[in-house]
Order: C-alpha cells, then structure tokens, then sequence
C-alpha cells in the first residue's frame, strides 16, 4: 500500500517516530556490563543514522524538484485535464484499495511494538581485534613497529612507547618534515579515529574535530602551536627557511661538501631539486644554484612531482609550510583523541606491564576467563550488598563467614592504653600488635624494654609495676656487661670484656 508518494510520506514520519521512542526505551535501561553498554551505544548510534537517512529523503520530497509531490495532491482532488470530478478520483482510490485486499487476504495490520524486544537484545556487529578486548585497550603494534624503524623514532619497548606516541612536541620539527612522519602520523590519527568511532558511537567528532580546527588557526597564527613554535621571529626566519644553504660563504664544491649529506639533501628538497647521489653529486647539484637561477636549471636537476624551472625559492617556501601545518594539525587531533581516550590509554599501558609478568599459559587462561565471564566488570560496588549480622568485609569485598567471625573474635573489640587507646578488632590483631612499632614506641616512651614478659599488658600501670618486680627479682644476677661479655682474639683466645681490655691497652694483644 506504499505505492503513492504520500502513502511513503507517512510511512517514513511513522518510521522516524518509531525509532525516537525506541532509542529512548533503549537508553532508560542501565547495561549491566560495559559490553552491553558498547552494544547499547551502537544500537542507538544505528538507530539516529536512519532517522537521518530517511529524514533526508522527507526533505527530498517535501522540496518537490519533479513536481510529482503537486500532481499527486491534485489528482487525489480530483482535478484533471478536463476539470475536477471529486467521486471519480474517491471510487478509482476505493478500487484499488478493494484489488489489494483482495490479492493479499492474508494482510494483517503490524504493531510495531512488537519488534521492542527483538531490537532490544540485537548484538551489533563490532569488530575488533584480540589485543583490544572489545575497546578495552589499544592496539599500536604496527605503529609501534613504523616508529621504531623511522628516523623520527627511537629504539623503545612497546610500553615506553605508550607513554610518547601522544607526545609529538618532543619531536625536532627537522624530523617530521618528512613524508615518513607524515605517513606514520595520518595512520596514528586514522587509527584512533576508527577506534574511537567504535567504542564512542554516540560521540559527535565533526564537532569536536571543528572545534579543534578552530583552536589551531588562532595558535598556528601567533606561532604558538606546541612543537611548531616560530623561530628567530624577530630576524624575520620561519621554519622552513633554516633548511636553506647561504651559498655565499662557499667557494667550491669541496667546501660545500663540508656541510655534510643531511643538511644538503634538506637543502635540495626545499629548492625541488633531485636529494639523491653521493656527497659530492648533492654539492655539485647545489652549487649550481649559486649562479644559476632556477628557472634556468635543466629538467634533468628536478625532483619527479615538483613544478620544475618554474618552482623557485619564493614559492618553495609556502608550499613547505602549508605541508608543515597539515602535519601539525593532524597532531593537534592525535592529542584531542589521546586527551579523550586517557583512561583507556591508560588501561592499556596496565594491561601491558602485567603480561610481561605472564607466561604463554597464564595469558591464554586469562583470555578464555574473559570470553566466557560475562559479568566480570558488572557494577558491584553500586549494589547493595545483603549484610545483616554486620559482619567485617573481606579481601573481596564481601561479608566474611560467621564461623570465621567467631572462631577467630573478629568481632570483639581490645583497647590498648599503652598505644594511646587504640583499639583493635579480633583476637588475631590484638596479639599482633605488641610486634607492631605502635606499641614498641609506647613502651620506649615508659623506659621499658618490650619483652615476652609483657605480652597480654594493655594498662600502663600495670606494666611499670611489672618492670619494678622484674628489676627486684633480677638483684644480683643482673647482667653484667664488664664481667659476662665475652672478646675474642686474633688467635681465637676468649676473655671477658674488663680482660680484653687491660691487655688491649698494655699492648699485649
């Protein structure tokens, strides 16, 4: 029945309210895990595209281009080429409305409210890879393997490298001139984009990518984007102006050869010229252009791609610039991604240390855990835990067994005076904290030695009165360091401390 124009008018406004009142129906239910709320997210996501899809063709109809929008409305009126006749155009819509029923007996109206739970539970297809574990984490290796084996780059581990792939600024802007770090840098930024269009469906990036752009104008105009500060600004020098050679100061093509191959393979690149060839092809190469204005040079000199005789040095350097700028805006949207993804960075570097700690068997036990636990990140700090004995929480943060509570006393309470009233709760640490510094310092303060002697003495009194009976019953047998304490000589002779000492200081040992 959606043969007319307008019956498919009303069918896509029908279909546009349909997928409103879904996605909220959607969104008011709490996913328990971050796997349902990933699958949540894209739902919704899929669902706002299609209203858009076919909100897109509304307007095309409601704009009329072809005028069959205006000859439908006046042929449901009535109106023909020999005038208006109203009941023909009502009985010709009544007959073809008896045909279909007709053909199709079996037609039954469709609640649409029938397909909620359906849409509801559907799984969309996201793909990622094992090393992401559903956008749990970040894949980098292939990037990681393009940095390490660049010249911009340096010889790190795999989690040293998380810690600078979204700290471009520490690179010297001489190294990212190049196409190397142009490519390296567009595949970083097309990678978090598409990581984070599939873990963040709802977000909108245009917009945020917009409002970056906009920042970067102002910074990249004052010259004071991170990393692409200008330079010697006052002598009037920009960035690209530092990889030309005065070839002034330079009189032969030996003395030219002094600079060295780098800084003149730069200098041939920002003139359009070939970078190729040994030290002394590259001088001779530039050497021509002392004398020789660039339009003048022979086709054969010019790098392929280039504009040639016609590119000379005025031109070169806007054209190195605004490649420049391309660079450091793709920056400036790396870090906004990295800013936003943080936790997940994060995570990652987390997830990385601890399976430098695993062995092969551990991992792949670990990997099957996570498939086949569903609920293992489910919010269970938010629920309320049942605990109406009150009982102490244990290492996994749930009640421990009452039979541990009161074998152990884990409820009973123990004050210690010595320790300035602190309490402590259950037998287990009562009887560990007369080891623990807490109570040795109280002792000390008593001038009293924390002896086994005064294990169970919690009261004050009570320990100095002990120590005056211990200090009485000693009398005599008292330690005496000069008498008991024993030396020994290099001949392995044994003599008290008072003996030792005598013959020590007659010289006699």
């Amino acid at each position: 029945m959606s043969s007319t124009l307008l019956e498919v008018t009303r069918a896509a406004h029908e279909d546009v309210e349909r997928l409103e009142r879904l996605i909220v129906k959607d969104l008011q239910n709490e996913p328990p895990t971050a796997k349902d709320r990933l699958y949540q997210s894209h739902r919704v996501r899929n669902n706002i595209d299609t209203i858009i899809a076919t909100t897109g063709k509304l307007l095309e109809i409601y704009e009329d281009s072809d005028n069959a929008r205006k000859d439908e409305i006046e042929a449901l009126g009535g109106q023909t080429a020999t005038g208006t006749n109203v009941f023909s155009a009502f009985y010709d819509r009544l007959k073809e409305i008896r045909d279909y029923h007709r053909k199709h007996p079996a037609a039954r109206v469709v609640d649409a409210n029938e397909e909620y739970e359906a849409l509801l539970k559907e799984e969309p297809v996201v793909e990622f890879s094992g090393e992401e574990a559903l956008g749990r984490y970040l894949d980098l290796h292939e990037l990681f393997n393009q940095y390490i084996n660049s010249k911009f780059g340096a010889k790190i581990e795999y989690s040293a490298y998380l810690d600078v792939f979204s700290h471009p600024h520490n690179i010297p802007w001489k190294l990212k001139s190049t196409r190397q770090y142009r490519e390296y840098m567009g595949n970083l930024l097309e990678y978090l984009i598409y990581f984070f269009q599939r873990t963040e469906p709802l977000q909108d990036l245009d917009r945020i990518f917009s409002k970056v752009e906009a920042e970067f104008e102002e910074q990249w105009a004052a010259g004071q984007v991170q990393g692409w500060e200008k330079k010697d600004e006052e002598n009037g020098e920009d960035l690209a102006q530092h990889t030309v050679i005065d070839l002034d100061y330079y009189s032969t093509v030996e003395e030219l050869m002094e600079v060295g191959p780098e800084k003149l393979k730069e200098a041939l690149a920002a003139l359009g010229l070939k970078t190729g060839g040994t030290v002394q092809q590259r001088a001779e190469r530039l050497f021509l252009t002392k004398n020789t204005p660039l339009e003048k040079l022979d086709k054969k000199h010019f790098a392929k791609g280039s504009r040639g005789p016609e590119q000379n040095g005025s031109t070169a350097v806007p054209q190195d610039i605004n490649s420049l700028k391309d660079v450091a805006l793709m920056e400036a949207k790396m870090k906004k991604l990295c800013d936003l993804l943080s936790k997940t960075i994060e995570q990652t570097k987390e997830n990385v240390v601890k399976k430098q700690a695993l062995t092969y068997e551990e991992m792949e036990q670990e990997r099957e855990e996570e498939e086949t636990q569903v609920d293992t990140e489910s919010d269970e700090e938010d629920q309320q835990i049942y605990n109406p004995l009150k009982l102490p929480m244990g290492w996994d943060g749930k009640p421990i067994p009452y039979w541990l509570y009161k074998l152990h006393g884990l409820g009973q309470e123990f004050k210690c005076e010595i320790c300035g009233n602190y309490s402590y709760w259950g037998r287990r640490a009562f009887e560990r904290h007369f080891k623990e510094w807490r109570h040795q310092h109280g002792m000390r303060c008593l001038g009293i030695p924390n002896t086994k002697n005064f294990n169970e003495i919690t009261n004050i009194e009570e320990a100095q009165e002990l120590w005056v009976k211990i200090q009485q019953r000693q009398g005599l047998n008292k330690w005496r360091p000069d008498l008991e304490e024993e030396y020994e000589d290099k001949e392995g002779n044994i003599y008290n401390k008072k003996t030792y000492t005598d013959l020590q200081r007659q010289g006699l040992i």
